[in-house]
Protein backbone atom coordinates (compact mmCIF):
# COMPACT_ATOMS: atom_id res chain seq x y z
CA UNK A 1 0.00 0.00 0.00
CA UNK A 2 2.86 2.32 0.51
CA UNK A 3 4.73 1.76 -2.66
CA UNK A 4 1.56 3.73 -4.37
CA UNK A 5 1.69 6.92 -2.63
CA UNK A 6 5.71 7.05 -2.69
CA UNK A 7 5.74 9.69 -5.83
CA UNK A 8 3.33 11.89 -3.49
CA UNK A 9 5.65 11.57 -0.27
CA UNK A 10 8.54 12.48 -2.81
CA UNK A 11 7.02 15.04 -4.00
CA UNK A 12 6.25 16.57 -0.61
CA UNK A 13 9.19 15.93 0.70
CA UNK A 14 11.17 18.12 -2.05
CA UNK A 15 8.21 20.69 -1.82
CA UNK A 16 9.12 20.85 2.26
CA UNK A 17 12.96 21.24 1.16
CA UNK A 18 12.06 24.02 -1.01
CA UNK A 19 10.55 25.74 1.61
CA UNK A 20 13.05 25.18 3.99
CA UNK A 21 15.58 26.53 1.83
CA UNK A 22 14.00 29.73 0.89
CA UNK A 23 13.03 29.97 4.67
CA UNK A 24 16.80 29.81 5.46
CA UNK A 25 17.56 32.83 2.72
CA UNK A 26 15.01 34.96 4.25
CA UNK A 27 15.91 34.27 7.69
CA UNK A 28 20.02 34.32 6.90
CA UNK A 29 22.61 35.68 8.00
CA UNK A 30 22.27 33.90 11.73
CA UNK A 31 25.71 34.51 12.52
CA UNK A 32 29.01 36.41 11.33
CA UNK A 33 29.99 36.25 8.19
CA UNK A 34 33.60 35.53 7.27
CA UNK A 35 34.36 37.10 3.75
CA UNK A 36 38.00 35.44 2.79
CA UNK A 37 40.69 36.97 0.06
CA UNK A 38 43.81 35.13 -0.97
CA UNK A 39 46.00 37.70 -0.75
CA UNK A 40 48.60 39.49 2.59
CA UNK A 41 46.88 42.64 3.49
CA UNK A 42 47.04 46.28 2.29
CA UNK A 43 47.05 44.55 -0.98
CA UNK A 44 43.95 45.37 -3.84
CA UNK A 45 41.63 42.65 -2.74
CA UNK A 46 42.17 43.50 0.92
CA UNK A 47 41.59 47.22 0.16
CA UNK A 48 38.07 46.54 -1.82
CA UNK A 49 36.99 43.33 0.96
CA UNK A 50 37.37 45.50 4.03
CA UNK A 51 35.12 48.40 2.61
CA UNK A 52 32.58 46.22 1.08
CA UNK A 53 32.76 44.44 4.57
CA UNK A 54 31.94 47.54 6.57
CA UNK A 55 28.92 48.16 4.77
CA UNK A 56 27.45 44.62 4.51
CA UNK A 57 28.16 44.69 8.22
CA UNK A 58 25.63 47.66 8.69
CA UNK A 59 23.18 46.28 6.12
CA UNK A 60 22.61 43.09 7.59
CA UNK A 61 23.19 43.42 11.35
CA UNK A 62 25.85 40.82 11.24
CA UNK A 63 29.63 41.35 11.70
CA UNK A 64 31.19 40.64 8.08
CA UNK A 65 35.16 39.34 9.04
CA UNK A 66 37.47 39.78 6.74
CA UNK A 67 40.55 37.06 6.67
CA UNK A 68 43.58 36.73 4.92
CA UNK A 69 44.42 33.56 3.50
CA UNK A 70 47.33 34.54 1.53
CA UNK A 71 49.32 32.22 -0.58
CA UNK A 72 49.35 30.56 -4.15
CA UNK A 73 48.48 33.41 -5.65
CA UNK A 74 44.96 33.08 -4.22
CA UNK A 75 44.49 29.16 -4.80
CA UNK A 76 44.65 28.55 -0.59
CA UNK A 77 41.55 31.09 -0.58
CA UNK A 78 40.02 29.80 -3.24
CA UNK A 79 40.24 25.93 -2.14
CA UNK A 80 39.04 26.43 1.33
CA UNK A 81 36.04 28.39 0.13
CA UNK A 82 35.21 25.77 -2.50
CA UNK A 83 35.42 23.60 0.30
CA UNK A 84 33.82 25.65 3.31
CA UNK A 85 30.73 24.93 4.83
CA UNK A 86 27.64 25.00 2.69
CA UNK A 87 25.42 27.62 4.93
CA UNK A 88 26.38 30.64 2.65
CA UNK A 89 28.10 32.18 5.86
CA UNK A 90 31.33 32.10 4.06
CA UNK A 91 31.72 34.56 1.01
CA UNK A 92 35.20 35.07 -0.57
CA UNK A 93 36.32 37.90 -2.65
CA UNK A 94 38.45 36.37 -5.21
CA UNK A 95 40.73 37.63 -7.97
CA UNK A 96 40.60 35.83 -11.71
CA UNK A 97 44.37 34.02 -11.15
CA UNK A 98 42.31 31.26 -9.00
CA UNK A 99 39.15 31.32 -10.91
CA UNK A 100 39.96 31.13 -14.61
CA UNK A 101 44.29 31.02 -14.98
CA UNK A 102 45.26 28.19 -12.30
CA UNK A 103 43.35 25.60 -13.70
CA UNK A 104 45.73 26.49 -16.74
CA UNK A 105 48.92 26.42 -14.51
CA UNK A 106 48.23 24.14 -11.76
CA UNK A 107 48.95 20.29 -12.29
CA UNK A 108 46.50 18.17 -9.59
CA UNK A 109 44.99 22.00 -8.31
CA UNK A 110 42.60 20.94 -5.48
CA UNK A 111 39.44 22.59 -6.70
CA UNK A 112 37.87 22.92 -9.54
CA UNK A 113 36.38 26.57 -10.42
CA UNK A 114 33.54 25.23 -12.65
CA UNK A 115 32.55 22.12 -9.94
CA UNK A 116 33.31 23.81 -6.41
CA UNK A 117 32.49 27.19 -6.61
CA UNK A 118 29.37 29.58 -7.01
CA UNK A 119 29.57 32.57 -8.53
CA UNK A 120 27.69 35.67 -7.19
CA UNK A 121 28.41 38.79 -8.54
CA UNK A 122 30.98 40.49 -10.38
CA UNK A 123 32.81 43.30 -7.55
CA UNK A 124 35.13 45.31 -9.16
CA UNK A 125 37.22 45.75 -12.09
CA UNK A 126 40.60 47.79 -12.07
CA UNK A 127 44.23 48.27 -14.37
CA UNK A 128 47.14 46.70 -12.54
CA UNK A 129 49.72 49.92 -12.83
CA UNK A 130 53.21 49.08 -14.16
CA UNK A 131 55.21 51.61 -11.26
CA UNK A 132 59.20 52.26 -10.62
CA UNK A 133 60.79 53.01 -7.41
CA UNK A 134 60.83 57.20 -7.28
CA UNK A 135 64.87 56.35 -7.10
CA UNK A 136 65.41 54.59 -10.65
CA UNK A 137 65.91 57.12 -13.19
CA UNK A 138 62.88 56.11 -15.71
CA UNK A 139 59.79 58.29 -16.48
CA UNK A 140 58.24 56.38 -19.67
CA UNK A 141 57.86 53.01 -20.72
CA UNK A 142 60.44 53.29 -23.40
CA UNK A 143 63.23 54.18 -20.73
CA UNK A 144 61.99 51.48 -18.29
CA UNK A 145 62.54 48.95 -21.92
CA UNK A 146 65.98 50.24 -22.28
CA UNK A 147 67.06 50.06 -18.51
CA UNK A 148 66.01 46.38 -18.45
CA UNK A 149 67.49 45.39 -21.62
CA UNK A 150 70.83 47.50 -20.24
CA UNK A 151 70.40 45.14 -16.87
CA UNK A 152 72.47 42.38 -15.94
CA UNK A 153 69.65 40.16 -15.54
CA UNK A 154 67.08 42.00 -16.67
CA UNK A 155 65.02 43.89 -14.18
CA UNK A 156 62.82 42.54 -12.04
CA UNK A 157 59.04 43.13 -11.40
CA UNK A 158 57.02 42.16 -8.14
CA UNK A 159 53.55 40.99 -8.10
CA UNK A 160 51.37 39.24 -5.77
CA UNK A 161 51.96 35.71 -6.77
CA UNK A 162 52.84 33.04 -9.69
CA UNK A 163 49.45 33.31 -12.22
CA UNK A 164 47.88 35.99 -10.94
CA UNK A 165 46.90 39.26 -13.16
CA UNK A 166 50.29 40.89 -12.50
CA UNK A 167 52.11 37.97 -13.35
CA UNK A 168 50.38 37.61 -16.85
CA UNK A 169 50.91 41.72 -17.15
CA UNK A 170 54.26 41.36 -17.29
CA UNK A 171 54.70 38.69 -19.18
CA UNK A 172 52.39 40.24 -21.73
CA UNK A 173 54.75 43.05 -21.47
CA UNK A 174 57.84 40.89 -22.05
CA UNK A 175 56.52 39.93 -24.96
CA UNK A 176 55.32 43.09 -26.83
CA UNK A 177 57.70 45.50 -25.54
CA UNK A 178 60.75 42.87 -25.81
CA UNK A 179 61.72 43.76 -22.85
CA UNK A 180 63.91 41.73 -20.61
CA UNK A 181 62.01 41.30 -17.49
CA UNK A 182 62.19 38.94 -14.84
CA UNK A 183 59.22 38.01 -12.53
CA UNK A 184 59.31 38.21 -8.41
CA UNK A 185 56.19 36.50 -6.92
CA UNK A 186 55.13 37.96 -3.72
CA UNK A 187 52.35 36.38 -1.24
CA UNK A 188 50.32 39.26 -1.93
CA UNK A 189 50.33 43.14 -3.40
CA UNK A 190 51.34 44.56 0.16
CA UNK A 191 54.69 42.59 0.61
CA UNK A 192 55.45 43.32 -3.57
CA UNK A 193 54.53 46.98 -2.40
CA UNK A 194 56.89 46.51 0.33
CA UNK A 195 59.88 45.67 -1.17
CA UNK A 196 59.27 48.31 -4.23
CA UNK A 197 59.45 50.85 -1.43
CA UNK A 198 62.59 49.73 0.29
CA UNK A 199 64.35 49.35 -3.28
CA UNK A 200 64.90 45.49 -2.91
CA UNK A 201 63.38 45.47 -6.63
CA UNK A 202 63.20 48.39 -9.20
CA UNK A 203 59.45 47.41 -10.73
CA UNK A 204 56.22 46.39 -10.36
CA UNK A 205 52.89 45.47 -11.72
CA UNK A 206 50.60 46.42 -8.68
CA UNK A 207 47.10 46.90 -8.20
CA UNK A 208 45.64 50.33 -8.54
CA UNK A 209 44.74 50.38 -4.46
CA UNK A 210 48.06 49.02 -3.52
CA UNK A 211 49.87 52.02 -5.90
CA UNK A 212 47.86 55.06 -5.88
CA UNK A 213 48.40 56.22 -2.55
CA UNK A 214 52.41 55.49 -3.28
CA UNK A 215 52.21 57.14 -6.15
CA UNK A 216 50.48 60.59 -4.83
CA UNK A 217 53.08 60.59 -2.06
CA UNK A 218 55.65 60.78 -4.79
CA UNK A 219 57.20 57.41 -3.46
CA UNK A 220 57.08 55.17 -6.39
CA UNK A 221 56.47 56.38 -10.26
CA UNK A 222 53.67 55.23 -12.72
CA UNK A 223 54.46 54.32 -16.36
CA UNK A 224 51.21 52.79 -17.57
CA UNK A 225 48.15 51.18 -16.80
CA UNK A 226 47.06 47.80 -18.14
CA UNK A 227 43.35 48.49 -19.14
CA UNK A 228 43.57 49.42 -23.50
CA UNK A 229 42.25 52.58 -22.72
CA UNK A 230 43.23 55.30 -19.96
CA UNK A 231 40.99 54.89 -16.79
CA UNK A 232 38.89 58.01 -16.36
CA UNK A 233 40.18 57.70 -12.86
CA UNK A 234 43.77 58.00 -13.23
CA UNK A 235 43.67 59.80 -16.63
CA UNK A 236 47.49 60.90 -16.27
CA UNK A 237 48.61 57.62 -16.18
CA UNK A 238 49.13 56.60 -20.20
CA UNK A 239 47.86 53.38 -20.98
CA UNK A 240 50.94 50.67 -21.88
CA UNK A 241 48.56 49.77 -25.23
CA UNK A 242 49.46 53.81 -26.52
CA UNK A 243 52.55 52.13 -26.53
CA UNK A 244 52.05 48.85 -27.51
CA UNK A 245 49.04 48.54 -29.25
CA UNK A 246 47.15 45.12 -28.21
CA UNK A 247 48.31 44.73 -25.13
CA UNK A 248 45.48 44.17 -22.24
CA UNK A 249 45.51 42.83 -18.97
CA UNK A 250 42.47 44.28 -16.99
CA UNK A 251 42.19 42.64 -13.21
CA UNK A 252 38.83 41.98 -11.56
CA UNK A 253 37.95 40.73 -8.38
CA UNK A 254 34.51 38.75 -7.84
CA UNK A 255 32.30 37.14 -5.10
CA UNK A 256 32.09 33.68 -5.10
CA UNK A 257 30.86 30.95 -2.41
CA UNK A 258 31.26 26.99 -2.26
CA UNK A 259 28.68 25.25 -4.98
CA UNK A 260 27.33 23.65 -2.29
CA UNK A 261 25.33 26.90 -1.08
CA UNK A 262 21.42 26.39 -2.02
CA UNK A 263 20.41 28.77 -4.77
CA UNK A 264 18.24 30.67 -2.61
CA UNK A 265 21.18 32.22 -0.67
CA UNK A 266 22.98 32.19 -3.31
CA UNK A 267 20.57 34.45 -5.23
CA UNK A 268 20.16 36.37 -1.36
CA UNK A 269 24.01 37.22 -1.72
CA UNK A 270 23.37 38.62 -5.15
CA UNK A 271 21.11 40.54 -3.76
CA UNK A 272 22.88 42.48 -0.80
CA UNK A 273 25.64 42.69 -2.38
CA UNK A 274 24.82 44.06 -5.59
CA UNK A 275 22.77 46.66 -3.32
CA UNK A 276 26.16 47.53 -1.41
CA UNK A 277 27.95 47.50 -4.58
CA UNK A 278 25.57 50.34 -5.89
CA UNK A 279 26.03 52.63 -2.49
CA UNK A 280 27.23 55.89 -2.99
CA UNK A 281 29.39 55.83 -0.15
CA UNK A 282 31.13 52.76 -1.15
CA UNK A 283 31.83 53.78 -5.26
CA UNK A 284 32.79 56.74 -3.75
CA UNK A 285 35.59 54.69 -1.46
CA UNK A 286 36.40 52.32 -4.50
CA UNK A 287 37.11 54.90 -6.95
CA UNK A 288 39.27 56.37 -4.46
CA UNK A 289 41.62 53.63 -4.87
CA UNK A 290 41.44 53.13 -8.45
CA UNK A 291 38.60 50.25 -8.61
CA UNK A 292 35.27 50.57 -9.80
CA UNK A 293 32.52 48.31 -8.96
CA UNK A 294 30.74 46.40 -11.51
CA UNK A 295 27.36 44.17 -10.09
CA UNK A 296 25.64 42.18 -12.05
CA UNK A 297 24.00 39.04 -12.13
CA UNK A 298 25.18 35.72 -10.97
CA UNK A 299 24.75 34.26 -14.52
CA UNK A 300 26.90 37.22 -15.91
CA UNK A 301 29.93 36.60 -13.79
CA UNK A 302 29.32 33.32 -14.65
CA UNK A 303 29.43 33.82 -18.58
CA UNK A 304 32.54 36.44 -18.31
CA UNK A 305 34.57 33.76 -16.37
CA UNK A 306 33.78 31.04 -19.04
CA UNK A 307 35.06 34.08 -21.76
CA UNK A 308 37.92 34.75 -19.36
CA UNK A 309 39.25 31.09 -18.84
CA UNK A 310 39.52 30.42 -22.52
CA UNK A 311 41.01 33.93 -22.89
CA UNK A 312 43.88 33.33 -20.50
CA UNK A 313 44.37 29.49 -21.33
CA UNK A 314 45.36 30.66 -24.43
CA UNK A 315 47.91 33.54 -23.12
CA UNK A 316 49.20 30.91 -20.94
CA UNK A 317 49.95 28.08 -23.56
CA UNK A 318 50.94 31.11 -26.87
CA UNK A 319 53.48 32.22 -23.77
CA UNK A 320 54.76 28.91 -22.36
CA UNK A 321 53.80 30.15 -19.07
CA UNK A 322 54.58 27.90 -16.35
CA UNK A 323 54.79 27.80 -12.43
CA UNK A 324 58.49 27.65 -12.04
Amino acid sequence: MMLKHLPLLTALAASCAAVCTAAQAQSFPSRPILMTVGFAPSGGTDTAARIIARKLSDNLGQQVVVENKAGAGGNIAADHIAKAAPDGHSISLAAMGPLVVAPHLVNKLPYDPRRDIAPITMGVVFPNVLVVNAALPVNTLAEFVKYANSSAGGAGYGTSGIGGTGHLAGELFRSLAKANVVHVPYKGGGPAMADLLGGQIPAAFASAPSALPQIKAGKIRALGITSPKRSTLTPGIPAIAESYPGYDATNWYAFVASSKVPKPVLDRWNLELVKVLKSPDVVEALNSHGLTPLPGTREELAKYMEKETATWGRIIHERKITME
